[in-house]
């Protein structure tokens, strides 16, 4: 099992959304904590192109994303980023 860290920038953009919408990251974000290694092999994980690092992109909601990469000497997922759909990606 990996383990989930969230960086400073994450948990900022995570107190951005409303109460109804940080239970459900957070549900979701542990799921994918649990299920990482079948997950990554669906359409909700996809690793991001055009990096030197592996970014990977997991689809909470229709409009969520996470931004997060793999450690994988330590198995940890490291979640970068945490947004709307049309602002993840800048």
């Amino acid at each position: 099992m990996h383990k989930l860290k969230l960086t400073d920038d994450a948990i900022l953009s995570l107190k951005k959304f409303n109460h109804a919408e940080q239970q459900l990251i957070a549900k979701k974000l542990r799921y994918l904590e649990e299920n990482f290694e079948v997950l990554k092999t669906t359409k909700k994980v996809t690793e991001l192109k055009g990096t030197d690092y592996k970014h990977y992109r997991f689809v909470i909601a229709k409009r969520i994303r996470a931004i997060f990469e793999v450690d994988n000497g330590k198995l940890i997922l490291l979640v970068l980023k945490i947004g709307r759909r049309k602002d993840i990606y800048e």
